[in-house]
């Protein structure tokens, strides 16, 4: 049995999208980050940068005692060679996921942070830092096209580079993104939105955060942190 410490952002449909492709059982526990659940101990411990996903493993491959993951990328690599899927066997397949994971931890997913962070949190309207992240995500989407020529999903089979990627583009019309401008992209994000696993890893993320809506103090929680 596997923990999954997850709210359903984009970074938390990353793991319910992988454990629902491979069966592994598991038990989503919220954390609900905007009432501050982030910062709670019992989750620090397991997670020192207070962000979710995390998870425990109950059931790791040593036999040993349970094993966190913190990070959403070290956790898809993880459950990766857990499970022997969703990663290729040979090192030049391994190399090629490995390196559009890191493409989306490092890329894709900080600047379409920024793109919803003043698009839609920010208290005030700055219009250079909103045309900033909308081109920026426009060229990544480029990016991620042109990947996509000729190809399925990002590295031939379905993998974790494709499920890292994935939830970063739903919410592509708030991000000022057209998905008819990008074909490759289009065709694959409706391949991928059509699987049943992740059908399924959606419902229960809409489940979890049934009725929520962020107010002030939600987003004072969510984007006024310092170092203490």
């Amino acid at each position: 049995m596997i923990d999954l410490h997850y709210w359903p952002t984009p970074n938390g449909h990353k793991i319910t999208l992988f454990l629902e492709e491979a069966g592994l059982p598991y038990r989503i526990v919220p954390v609900d980050i905007s009432k501050g659940a982030q910062f709670e101990p019992d989750f620090l411990a397991i997670s020192p940068n207070n962000r979710m996903p995390a998870i425990v493993d109950h059931a790791p491959e040593d036999g040993g005692a349970p094993q966190s993951v913190f990070e959403s990328g070290a956790i898809l690599l993880y459950l990766a060679d857990k499970t022997g899927r969703f990663i290729p066997a040979d090192a030049r397949g391994r190399v090629t996921v490995t390196e559009w994971l890191m493409w989306q931890v490092g890329g894709l997913g900080p600047m379409l942070g920024q793109n919803h962070h003043f698009n839609r949190y920010a208290p005030e309207k700055i219009p250079y830092a909103i045309d900033r992240y909308v081109r920026e995500t426009s060229r990544l989407y480029g990016v991620l096209d042109k990947r996509l020529e000729g190809r399925p999903f990002i590295a031939g089979d379905y993998s974790i580079a494709d499920m890292a990627c994935y939830p970063w583009i739903v919410p592509h019309e708030v991000q000022g993104q057209t998905l008819a401008d990008f074909p490759n992209l289009h065709r694959w994000f409706d391949a991928i939105a059509a699987r049943p696993a992740t059908v399924a890893a959606y419902a229960k993320g809409a489940a979890v955060s049934e009725n929520q809506e962020a107010d002030d103090e939600a987003r004072r929680i969510l984007f006024g942190q310092g170092t203490r």
